[in-house]
């Protein structure tokens, strides 16, 4: 079934099982995959800041080669530079250097599990003009549809083409792994790697829709110097925390925070009302803290923090090979911390299932590109979309009984795209089409039409528009919310205009089962790196 996974809460007959969210391993480095993802482009690019430092990295910073990157700043024909930012798990630092027992254990790092996962990727948008910037988590437990490997987290895509990769360099080596030298398996584990991050970036892109112009990532060590370069960050508690899982205790209200510490801040996921989403929360709320600290005075007038935030990113900071860091941080010089945003994509439920039964995230990726194409907008240009809009030719009138009514199309189909078709011809009657999702497995076998009221004008009005489908009732929906099933039996109208051919791309194919909060799924506020003291979070 190919239908967009979008639709409001309770519209299912049947809410999708509940899975209990999998837990992970506390005392791996799970903190810095979502933290660090973003702290090269906050002192490095966002700031602007220091820009004889600045510079100096620019021959410094390890690169990572032979990616497939879209266009440069110069020349971004989407009205944005968009970079990728990902945490890397990896126990060495940015030019490959095991790090230190005593500084593994000085971070609470544990033991690698084998398995270098990615567990939140940010993408930082920057209009061609520099005059802002809006860095956009993306959750770790995004399902998302990998032509190669199948339906899988996001946070999954970077181990299993690395993994990949790896066993083919392997296959086609002259010798086994164990007789290989320092250096022949020092270059093998960098080709995995390459393909890793390609992997991830050609999946990153197909979420978001945006060419991904620059990758940006950094590793283990960089979170605690580069807090520790400024003097600490402000944090600000709703509530007190305790959580032995993570380190985590902290009274309420503000408090500044050192490197190891905020390590802990950052990690705690146990004990909040969202878990993973509320840790995007935290992250994002002492990333706007660290951006506006960054930016003050103190920071920018004093040689020494900034020479120690240089050397903190060139130990763990790696960026693709043909990046001009200087020059994009001269092109945001003015950039102000009111104008430095953190928010994260729309999802569609934070309960969902896979396909194996875990716990995801789901999306509605016309949502999310319809969401980052809006980040580059300008107020003149949203203005004349809508003036054109009020303009052109409408659409044909619907039956009165359906003013005001939203219909909900579900495919109860294994049949490819007939919900989308009988959506769209339901559009061209000018019937106000809200979502088209599939139905959830084993709730519907014919098709119908579903209402708060079965008798009611609206309900009876468009089972005739399709042909005379049957009116069934559900108390749980909203007297003006509809439900269209369309199920193998269904022989009335559709669109004759193939989804791939008409006027809008062909939604992409719905994966994993929305959970129970689907419709209704918020993650989070957005927050700004302006204003005089930090958020107060969960």
């Amino acid at each position: 079934m190919n239908d967009s996974p979008r639709a409001p809460r309770d519209i299912q007959a049947a809410p999708a099982p509940h899975v209990a969210r999998q837990t992970t391993r506390q005392i791996g480095p799970a903190w810095l995959k979502g933290f660090l993802a973003t702290l090269s482009v906050i002192i490095l690019l966002i700031t602007g800041a220091g820009y004889a430092t600045v510079g100096s990295l620019g021959n410094e910073l390890a690169s990572a080669s032979n990616l497939n990157l879209g266009r440069d700043e110069e020349d971004a024909v989407d009205g944005a530079t968009d970079i990728l930012l990902v945490g890397s798990d990896s126990r060495t630092d940015a030019q490959g250097n095991p790090l230190p027992e005593e500084e593994l254990a000085r971070l609470n790092a544990g033991e690698a599990d084998g398995e270098e996962n990615t567990d939140t990727m940010m993408v930082v948008r920057v209009p061609n003009d520099g005059s802002r910037a809006t860095a956009v988590s993306l959750p770790r437990d995004t399902y998302v549809h990998d032509e190669n490997f199948g339906n899988m987290k996001l946070n999954g895509v970077f181990a299993a083409y690395k993994a990949e990769r790896r066993a083919e360099l392997l296959a086609d080596a002259d010798e086994a792994e164990e007789s290989m030298s320092d250096a022949e398996i020092r270059k093998l584990e960098e080709q995995a790697t390459e393909a890793g991050r390609q992997g991830l970036l050609d999946s990153v892109a197909r979420l978001t829709g945006v060419d991904i112009d620059h990758f940006a990532e950094i590793g283990l060590h960089g979170f605690v110097l580069l807090t520790d370069a400024i003097g600490g960050v402000d944090v600000c508690l709703n509530e007190a925390v305790d959580d032995p899982f993570s380190g985590a205790n902290f009274p309420a209200g503000e408090q500044t925070l050192n490197g190891l510490e905020s390590l802990a801040f950052v990690r705690q996921r146990h004990g909040l009302p969202r878990g993973d989403i509320d840790r995007i929360v935290r992250q994002q709320a002492y990333m706007a803290s660290l951006v506006n600290k960054i930016l003050s005075s103190d920071t920018l007038t004093s040689p020494g923090k900034l020479n120690d935030m240089a050397k903190a990113v060139e130990k763990s900071v790696v960026i693709d090979e043909d990046w001009d860091v200087m020059s994009f941080a001269t092109q945001l010089a003015n950039l102000a911390g009111g104008n430095v945003v953190f928010t994260t994509i729309p999802v569609t439920s934070i309960d969902g299932v896979g396909d194996y039964g875990e716990s995801i995230v789901t999306v509605d990726v016309a949502q999310v590109h319809k969401f980052m194409e809006d980040m580059v907008v300008t107020e003149e240009e949203a203005a004349a979309a809508e003036t054109t809009e009020s303009e052109s030719a409408p659409a044909p009138d619907a039956p009165t009984a359906l003013d005001g009514v939203n219909v909900h199309v579900l495919n109860a189909t294994s049949t490819s795209g007939l919900a989308g078709n009988v959506g769209q011809w339901l559009e061209e009657e000018g019937v106000t089409v809200e979502e088209v999702n599939n139905a959830q497995p084993g709730v519907y076998y014919v098709s119908q039409v579903v209402a708060a009221d079965p008798s009611s004008a609206a309900a009876q009005a468009l089972a005739e528009l399709l042909g005379g489908l049957e009116v069934t009732a559900n108390a749980g929906l909203d007297a003006d919310t509809i439900i269209v099933v369309t199920a193998d039996d269904y022989a009335g109208p559709m669109s004759t205009v193939p989804l791939e051919t008409s006027s809008e791309a062909a939604p992409e194919e719905p994966v994993g089962t929305p959970g129970s909060d689907f419709g209704a799924a918020d993650p989070g506020p957005k927050i700004n790196a302006g204003g005089t003291g930090p958020r107060c979070i969960n």
